[in-house]
């Protein structure tokens, strides 16, 4: 099973929209028992939340579920636990590196995978407001991330 975690500060807004958005691409793809994935937040503070307002709002528009999910903070354990480590950007992955590295964990920033992205940081629309604009990138960034594991392990969509 690939092992796949998304990182942002609270988990409530970035990391969580990316989780559900994983979710439902491989679930559309039929790699939902090859593929797991999770999400967590550098910091402490929304832990045992749900997704913020603004994140549900987005993701009911498009019609993905969050179903079951709410925040948690990153430990140790999780450089172990997961293949991926994906940020939503340079900050989150400053801060993973003051927890733990380990070698054969994939550290990256979600845009890292989109590289004629304009941007390379998700803003965190805790801040900006921007669930839009933050779905788009997301989304964009997930399909890539996606269309990597996939060739990466030579997977294939499974009717």
């Amino acid at each position: 099973m690939i092992k796949v975690l998304f990182v942002c500060l609270g988990n409530i807004c970035r990391s969580p929209m990316a989780e559900a958005i994983f979710r439902d691409l491989i679930r559309k793809e039929g790699l939902d028992n090859k593929i797991s994935i999770d999400s967590a937040g550098v910091g402490h503070w929304h832990v045992g939340d749900l997704p913020h307002e603004g994140t549900r709002e987005i993701l009911d528009k498009y019609k993905i579920s969050y179903e079951g999910m709410a925040a948690r903070q990153i430990t140790e354990r999780d450089w172990d636990d997961f293949d991926y480590l994906i940020a939503m950007d340079e900050k989150n992955v400053t801060d993973m590196a003051g927890i733990r590295e380990k070698e054969d964990v994939t550290v990256a920033r979600l845009l890292d995978f989109i590289p004629e992205a304009e941007v390379k940081n998700v803003p965190d629309p805790f801040f900006t407001g921007n669930f839009e604009y933050v779905y788009e990138l997301v989304s964009a960034g997930c399909r890539e991330l996606l269309n990597k594991i996939k060739k990466d392990y030579q997977l294939s969509k499974e009717e």
